[in-house]
């Protein structure tokens, strides 16, 4: 049939050796714990790195100031490097989680998050700063990794859903709780906070999770040759491709529209845009999963999601207007965020399979949320609210005519 025929066709070092793991270990903590408990403690480990974004977006005005002679820019490259790591190692990660065995690299990665927030609670020079964010973007790039792919393996098929579900919601939860302790401690506080809370985690994490197995794995091979494996397949590859257009988005609203909205509504809109991407995609968007793919269903959210930004431009500057247009696409948002998980188990039923579709989505997810702020401030900067709106709905059509052609390529071996 060709290279392209089906993923299962595709083979790679990293995601096979990620799912021996999970074949060999994950069964043994469903005989001890139930499985969505184990699900759940390791949505709260999404929490934790969608909170090293998070906490320094929230931080941004105190760390400007603390930060004046680097400048807006490498302070936004502090807020960035996060996302650059998993960005370049996206793909690859599999195989470096497999080496060192999944419940080392996930309580590794959150000991490493705690040492850093930790660090930074002091408010170190520039350099440290930044170095302790670079360690960061591998504790966050772990997590986000295995995350996904245990939670696929996990949970039972009917409630495969619900789960995928929940664990994309992580990154909205994380921001709205920010949101809404953010204004109440001091850097130091939040920075701290989020240290003990990594740190507890990888404590339970240690106690619940199943020991590691003893095996040995391959090298890692041409990264050129994985690369173009997985990012030709389209089984692999469309999950990512439609998240980009998502992460693009969603990370630089959040960022964006609340100092836009007037200021007896921003408070509001900053906690209030995740909370409503987050319930929608729980109860609408699981709704819809049993009625239709979750392929149709990001489709569809991109859809739904045209319409928020119009009334979002043509209210602008109004509160309730822009608080009604926020929530509008907020919610579907939301219901991208959750197909787009829903579809990596999917289309991809394999447990190997899935774990390189999570390199490709965390790595092209990562993508959009490294140059989607910096991208979309200097659009509105230039052009005001109706370039950011005209290019809010061109990538929504983006992202409806990748995973048209994804389809139409995946019929074609069918």
């Amino acid at each position: 049939m060709g290279a392209l025929a089906r993923s299962d066709e595709v083979i790679d070092e990293p995601a096979l050796a990620l799912a021996r793991c999970a074949r060999a270990g994950y069964h043994e903590a469903m005989r001890t714990l139930p499985p969505m408990v184990l699900v759940i403690l390791l949505w709260f480990a999404g929490l934790g790195a969608a909170a090293q974004f998070g906490k320094i977006s929230i931080l941004y005005q105190d760390l400007l100031q603390v930060y004046a002679g680097s400048g807006a820019v490498a302070l936004g490259l502090v807020v960035s490097i996060v996302g650059m790591v998993g960005l370049i190692f996206g793909t690859t990660a599999g195989l470096v989680v497999a080496r060192i065995g999944p419940r080392r690299a996930i309580v590794a990665a959150l000991l490493a998050g705690a040492a850093m927030s930790a660090l930074q609670s002091l408010l170190p020079p520039y350099l440290v700063m930044l170095a302790s964010r670079i360690v960061e973007g591998a504790s966050h790039l772990a997590i986000v990794v295995v995350g996904p792919t245990m939670i696929a393996t996990l949970a039972p098929k009917r409630r495969r859903a619900l789960a995928m579900t929940l664990w994309s919601s992580f990154f909205g939860v994380a921001y709205a709780a920010l949101a809404l302790i953010g204004p109440f401690v001091s850097p130091f506080g939040l920075l701290l906070g989020h240290a003990g809370y990594m740190a507890a985690l990888a404590g339970v994490m240690a106690l619940v999770l199943p020991p590691d197995p003893h095996q040995s794995f391959a090298a890692i091979g041409n990264l050129w040759q994985r690369h173009a494996a997985i990012y030709t397949s389209p089984w692999l590859a469309a999950p990512a491709m439609g998240f980009c257009c998502y992460t693009f988005l969603y990370v630089a609203i959040l960022t964006l529209l609340p100092p836009q909205t007037p200021l007896s509504h921003r408070a509001l809109m900053a906690a209030g845009m995740p909370l409503v991407s987050i319930l929608v995609s729980l109860t609408l968007g699981v709704w819809l999963l049993r009625h239709m793919t979750a392929v149709r269903l990001v489709m569809l959210g991109y859809a739904a999601a045209m319409p928020g930004f119009v009334v979002l431009g043509l209210l602008w500057g109004q509160g309730a207007g822009m608080v009604l247009g926020g929530f509008m696409l907020a919610g579907a948002l939301g219901i991208v965020q959750g197909a787009s998980f829903a579809a990596l188990a999917d289309l991809n039923p394999r447990p190997e399979d899935r774990a390189s579709a999570a390199g490709a989505l965390a790595q092209l997810g990562n993508l959009g949320t490294t140059t989607g702020t910096p991208l979309l401030a200097a659009l509105l900067a230039q052009a005001g609210p109706p370039g950011l709106v005209l290019a809010a709905v061109g990538l929504c059509g983006l992202g409806i005519a990748l995973h048209a052609l994804q389809a139409r390529r995946r019929g074609q071996f069918s």
